[in-house]
């Protein structure tokens, strides 16, 4: 009899990545697939299944050797019945019944939590949170998302929005408007789409020289302001080091609160490296509680994409009692 195997989704606002994995953490396959946002979303639980479904038939496997699906998505999780509270990225209106709906196409048990939960989840399962019983995980893609595990446990909070840690307010005068309806969010400042308006902005306000002006503006990306700060830009130098301000600011205030032993850095900005670490380590220990500081050890996430389909198979397998 074959051993089971536990199916992963990481549903973003581009795509969904999926994965069958074993109970061991191990990715045995995986693929993804276009986020269809039509229609306010309403298709996805249904192409996810097809999606499963066909990727069981390349393998020559029934649905019989799947113990569960866990899955990761955008926004605020309803804990009493899987729902997304509110899905603003994918175009889910309120508590959008995604668990009901995957179980209802697949015939399967599905445990639904938030997608940046479950990337801290993954991390500290089979990546750079080395099982570690407190962590705190911050993803930085087209939004910035966290995921705080204490004492081995994920926190959910009492409607399933702890860990925002992206709607921190850290510019708290004349702050960037932030899809959640605030103002000066973390988010605003340090996602990808962060990233580059904050560069924009300091563009127009800044006299220095920069090869940042020469570049088609409408293509910028959060990448190429890093690139340029590895090269000794001096106003590339002057947005990464704003950005990790407030980035250190955020973390350190979150970690005075949970006083986690790891700190995560994952989602794509994550992959600048240490031109982004070792600014945001000296950012963090101007504003962290010296013994918070002392226990913590900011680190790269190690599992990039695959954080999301990992933890979510770990939500699957405990789910299943494995």
């Amino acid at each position: 009899m074959d051993q089971k195997w536990l199916a992963g989704v990481d549903i973003g606002g581009t795509t969904i990545k999926m994965a069958f994995v074993s109970l061991q953490g191990d990715i045995v396959d995986k693929w993804e697939i276009y986020t269809n946002k039509s229609e306010n979303g309403k298709h996805i639980p249904t192409e996810i299944a097809r999606s499963i479904e066909n990727k069981l038939s390349e393998q020559h496997k029934t649905k019989e050797i799947l113990a569960g699906l866990g899955v990761g998505a955008p926004g605020p999780i309803n804990d009493e019945d899987g729902s997304v509270a509110v899905g603003v990225n994918i175009g889910w209106e309120k508590n959008f019944p995604l668990k009901a709906k995957l179980e209802q196409e697949l015939s399967l048990p599905v445990i639904v939590d938030n997608d940046a939960n479950v990337a801290a989840i993954g991390e500290m399962w089979k990546g750079a949170g080395e099982r570690a019983k407190d962590v705190l995980c911050v993803t930085l893609g087209t939004g910035v998302g966290g995921g705080v595990i204490a004492n081995g446990e994920v926190l959910h909070g009492v409607n399933g929005a702890a860990g925002e840690i992206g709607h921190i307010t850290v510019v708290v005068d004349d702050g960037a408007p932030c899809n959640c309806g605030k103002k000066g969010c973390l988010e605003t400042v340090a996602s990808a789409t962060g990233v580059v308006r904050f560069a924009k902005e300091m563009l127009k306000t800044s006299e220095q020289e920069s090869k940042l002006r020469s570049m088609d503006i409408d293509r910028l990306t959060a990448k190429d302001i890093f690139d340029l700060a590895k090269e000794m830009d001096p106003l590339a130098n002057e947005i990464v080091k704003r950005i990790t301000h407030y980035l250190g600011l955020a973390l350190a205030n979150a970690s005075n609160v949970i006083n986690p032993k790891k700190i995560v850095i994952g989602g794509g900005v994550s992959k600048a490296g240490n031109i982004l670490l070792n600014p945001l380590k000296e950012e963090f220990q101007k504003f962290a509680f010296p013994r918070v500081s002392e226990g913590a050890e900011l680190t790269i996430a190690k599992l990039e994409n695959d954080a999301g389909v990992i933890g979510a198979a770990w939500l699957a397998k405990t789910e299943a009692g494995y």
